[in-house]
């Protein structure tokens, strides 16, 4: 096993890993600083993939207020105001980073003011863009900074496991897999970054790329950290239906389409929104994506099984213009998106749930720091499109400070737990060498029972069955071996794992689900429908404890705002 010591370990390089970098090599230049990434830096991971924009109140008639305010109630009440807090002002700052140090380019006004477009759920147009490739805007500069620094990179490493002190009482490192020779690494560090992003990939159609997996999740799980809020899975309400066989299938077209003015359209091509709520196409992601589902439930469904999304009632030339990437995206996969139909259905985008973290990005465990999708609590029950980058960016860059100012006043290098670094590399190796199996099809029955029975639609007996079937598919998937002794660049055996993050997730996704009794945000029971008081909002935690996931819940503390009240700019602590 090779072994590397690193002043400060990042794992993950989206916006969350490579702001949190930036940061803490500029705060200590004399800290060592390395980025581990499953990919390549700049060329995986959810930021990369973000279409829409990042959301901030700059302009004349917005503010923070009313931003946190659209927040908390997209949240439903649920959220930690001072993460929300913390994410509306600190989003002022970053998007200026980004445009003056960082070297990013947003879309303009003819006044040279920055073009801020409508996302749903929100009382003003603040979302930030580069077209529809915002996304690549940022990682693209982000990594150019990286690159041009003395930042270190491991690249192809896949962390497996967070290895704490024999005591249990900090973290010393984490367990990783070179993916290209196949070997074990110990990465022995003082500060550790849990910064790897959700990505949903257990449900039948999702959003992010196949190498998301919820590993960071699922290491935090098996270190004993509590996770807030899982049940709250966002779907996407327009995922391109590209058709069977593909993994185009379930790829966000940005929420902009429908601010911009699309429509939705059932299999007869009738417009169905208006009829599910005030705002049309723009009402909040919770609720058109459970609209589709109502529609696609009672078959009023296009060919391929989903429902159209249509901008031909708009200007054609504007069209192009605004959404050129979705345009061709739309076009490689033979739909017209200028001046036809093209078939979507609602899709796993978005984990609003994640380990339990402090503004300053501190967890339970010292020397842990958490920041981007792998938390929760800035988003309660529902994100705001547009708030997800804004999420990652600003919590990074708090992240980094706070990683570089810890380990600058602190000790040497902590002793890792040598039983718990065997442990982690026998829990890997548990295929190698055991009879092969049909991996794809367990992925299929993971996929399946995520979609019908934890989806956007639930039940208490829906729940109850997928979690005796989760545990089940965990036991199934141990029997089943890998062949071959080359585990150069392993894909089945990286397969393996993977599946084995997304089943334990999946098992707390479905836990915290069956502990909450109440319509909150992305979380609906058919059987309980309505919303419980907002006055007394608790929200659920989970841990893994023998084996089994335990949920309590806690109650939500209204630090800025309580339930009827509104944030007065006036009136706010800046």
């Amino acid at each position: 096993m090779r072994r590397l010591k690193t002043d400060i370990l990042i794992l993950g390089s989206g916006g969350a890993g490579l702001f949190a970098a930036l940061h803490a090599q500029a705060a200590a230049p004399d800290l060592s600083v390395t980025v581990a990434v499953k990919g390549l830096l700049g060329k995986c991971g959810c930021t990369r993939m973000v279409q829409g924009g990042y959301n901030v109140a700059l302009a004349p008639g917005d503010s923070v207020e009313r931003h946190f305010m659209d927040t908390i109630e997209g949240g439903k009440w649920l959220n930690d105001q001072e993460l929300a807090w913390t994410l509306v002002t600190g989003a002022r700052e970053r998007i200026r980073e980004l445009e003056n140090e960082i070297g990013c380019f947003f879309d303009r006004n003819p006044d040279g003011t920055i073009h801020q477009k409508a996302f749903a759920g929100q009382t003003f147009d603040r979302t930030v863009h580069k077209g529809d490739l915002t996304g690549i805007e940022i990682i693209n500069r982000l990594a150019e900074q990286v690159w041009a620094r003395d930042i270190g990179r491991l690249e192809d490493h896949r962390a497996v496991e967070l290895i704490k002190t024999s005591c249990g009482d900090a973290i010393a490192g984490v367990l990783m897999i070179d993916m290209r020779s196949g070997g074990f690494v110990f990465v022995q560090a003082r500060a550790v970054l849990l910064a790897t992003g959700g990505g949903p990939t257990m449900y039948k159609y999702h959003t992010p790329s196949g190498d998301k997996s919820c590993d960071g999740m699922a290491m935090a799980l098996r270190a004993g950290l509590p996770l807030r809020e899982m049940e709250m899975i966002q779907f996407h309400p327009t995922g391109l239906m590209a058709g069977p066989g593909t993994r185009m299938t379930g790829t966000v077209l940005e929420e902009g389409l429908r601010g911009f003015g699309g429509h939705l359209l059932d299999g007869a091509e009738r417009r169905f929104m208006p009829d599910y709520d005030g705002l049309a196409e723009r009402a909040t992601r919770d609720i058109v994506s459970r609209a589709m589902y109502e529609e696609m439930h009672r078959g009023n469904t296009a060919p391929g099984g989903g429902l159209y999304l249509t901008m031909r009632h708009l200007d054609p030339d504007a069209v192009k213009a605004g959404f050129k990437g979705m345009v061709e995206r739309c076009a490689d996969c033979g739909f017209d998106l200028v001046g036809g139909l093209v078939e979507v259905v609602p899709t796993a985008h978005y984990m609003m749930g994640g380990v339990v973290f402090a503004v300053d990005c501190t967890t339970g465990i010292a020397g842990l720091f958490a920041a981007g999708e792998d938390t929760g609590g800035v988003h309660g029950a529902n994100r705001l499109g547009g708030n997800g980058v804004a999420n990652s960016t600003v919590f990074g860059a708090i992240a980094g400070d706070t990683m570089a100012a810890s380990v600058a006043g602190a000790d040497g290098f902590r002793d890792p737990d040598e039983d718990a670094i065997a442990a982690g590399v026998e829990r890997c190796r548990t295929p190698l060498g055991r009879p092969p199996g049909d991996l794809d099809e367990i992925r299929e029955r993971l996929s399946e029972l995520m979609w019908e029975d934890v989806g956007i639609v639930r039940s208490a007996s829906g729940l109850e069955r997928a979690g005796a079937a989760l545990v089940a598919l965990e036991t199934d998937l141990d029997a089943v071996g890998v062949a071959g002794e080359d585990l150069v660049y392993n894909l089945t055996w990286h397969e393996w794992l993977d599946l084995k993050s997304l089943i334990v997730v999946g098992r707390a996704i479905t836990a915290a689900a069956m502990a909450r009794q109440d319509s909150r945000g992305a979380h609906f029971l058919s059987d309980h429908p309505e919303t419980g008081d907002l006055a007394a909002s608790r929200f659920t935690c989970v841990r893994l404890e023998g084996g089994d996931m335990v949920v309590r819940t806690e109650p939500v503390r209204f630090t800025r705002v309580k339930p009827g009240e509104t944030l007065l700019a006036d009136s706010a602590a800046e």
